[in-house]
Formats: structure tokens, sequence, C-alpha cells
């Protein structure tokens, strides 16, 4: 697998070029581990910082993610709910869980937890502080989604207080499972805290362990509801077809990903120490 002698591109492009083809034509499938970065310049008869500025670049095409301690793996581009779950559940292995959620009912959310908090009351994982903020729509104020198709602010009320209900059970049930762990003393440090903003919901993200962020925006779509005992034409954001991308903070501060995991702790934090308030049902 050396490389070619005539090739004018420089040997890091050429690696790249080698990776990036094995990549897309799933030689290398998503969530696989590539060889070491030793391994790679052995096989290609080039120097290590060679392979560190190939990996680079698939880096910033997205088509890899380097994960410390463990290596350099093809990305995988997770949907909801399979291909976050994994990456949920593996969270809880650490000593100190924290998860921000940004969203519309937090029903994801409530699956997603389900199996970890089940593992951790049967004593299969044991983190000593689970820390979960949750961010979502005030639906008690008019909002641009969801709203009804005919435009009568009565049926749009309707549409948000039906997701309000929603909204309400979910984000309760993800809190008063947490809250059990911490009144079981399983977990010596439980909690979960909810704020509202009045910002329809137009795409959901998570940041997991403060390394790991998913992205995804909500289609609006067209379909009846029942409220108030009558059928209800709305435009509604779509969760259950939401897609969500998946970025990780590997330390290297130039990275896209790294970049883009910061910005997305940080915008969560602004929002939520300034126009959010805390969640009064």
């Amino acid at each position: 697998m050396s490389l070619d002698p005539d090739d004018p591109r420089p040997p890091y492009l050429q690696v790249a070029t080698a990776l990036r083809a094995a990549i897309l034509t799933r030689k290398i499938e998503p969530g696989d581990k590539l060889p070491s970065q030793n391994e790679l310049a052995e096989r290609y008869g080039v120097s290590r910082m060679t392979i560190q500025q190939a990996l680079r670049v698939l880096k910033d095409e997205s088509l890899v993610v380097s994960r410390q301690g463990s290596g350099v793996f093809a990305r995988e581009r997770t949907e909801k709910p399979v291909g976050l779950r994994p990456h949920i559940e593996k969270a809880f292995e650490a000593d100190e869980v924290s998860i921000d959620f940004l969203g519309y009912t937090a029903e994801t959310l409530h699956g997603a937890i389900a199996e970890p908090l089940d593992k951790i009351r049967a004593g299969r994982l044991t983190p000593k502080s689970i820390r979960i903020r949750i961010l979502v729509s005030d639906m008690t104020q008019p909002l641009a989604l969801p709203v009804a198709v005919d435009g009568l602010e009565r049926d749009s009320a309707a549409a948000r207080a039906r997701m309000n209900d929603l909204s309400t059970r979910y984000i309760g049930g993800v809190t008063d499972a947490v809250q059990e762990l911490a009144d079981l003393g399983l977990v010596p440090d439980a909690t979960v805290e909810t704020r509202r903003f009045t910002a329809a919901p137009m795409f959901k993200a998570y940041v997991i362990n403060g390394a790991d962020a998913f992205f995804g925006y909500y289609p609006v779509v067209k379909h009846d509801v029942r409220t108030s005992g009558r059928q209800v034409s709305i435009y509604d954001p779509m969760g259950k077809d939401t897609v969500l991308f998946h970025w990780t903070d590997d330390g290297d501060i130039e990275a896209v990903d790294t970049q883009f995991v910061i910005e997305t702790r940080n915008w969560f934090d602004s929002v939520w120490n300034t126009i959010a308030v805390e969640d009064a049902q």
C-alpha cells in the first residue's frame, strides 16, 4: 500500500484520499476503529506526522472522530433514538454523568435513559453523580410552532396545550426516575433541572458528559391532532423524523468537532443563564 511516487500531491493528501475512499465505500464501516497511527505509517511507508496530517483532513471533513485513549473511528451518522442510546448508555459508565438536552417534549431523552437507570438500580452501573438539564419551549405562550393550519389562535393554543401536557409528562418521568436513585441512595448526587423559554422548537441538541454533541433539525409537517374532543390540523415540528449528527470534543482545539461541541455548550449555557425561566410546572 505504498504511495504513488508520480502523484504530485503531498503524501498526507494521498493517505487521506486512500482512507477517505475506504470509509466512503464502507471497507471501513461506520463506527469501526482505524489502525493506529504507527500501523498506518508502516502501511503507507510514511512518517507518523504525515498520518497525523491525513487524519486532520478527515476530521475536518467529519469522516472520522478521535476518542481520547481509544483511537480514531469512522464517524457514525446517528439517528434517534437507536443511534443515540448507545452513547447515552456509555456515558452512564462515567463517575460523573451530565446531559444537557434542548428539544420539544423530552420523549426521546425519557426513552434513552431508561436502560442505564435500570442498570443503576440493578447495581451494574455506579455513577457518583447525575446532572440533567432540560431546556424546552414554553408552550403556555404564543409560538411559531406548533400552530393551527387555519391560523385561529384558539386552535393554536389547544395544540400548544397538548404539547405542553406531553412535555410535562416526559420531563416528570425523567425527573422522578433520577430522583428515585438519589432517594434510594444509589447515586449520591442526582438532579434534574428544567427551564423553559419562549422560542419555537426548531432543532434538538444533546451535550453528553461535556464531550459529545448531537444535533438535528425538526422538520415541520402538517398533520391532524385531537384536542378538546375535536380534530385540528396543525403545523408541527416532528421529533421522530429528526436525524441527529454527532460531534466529539477530543481536546484538539483546532478540530471542527471540538469547536462545534464548545459552541454548542456555550449556546446552551447562554440561553439557560439568561432568557430561560425555571419550570414552575
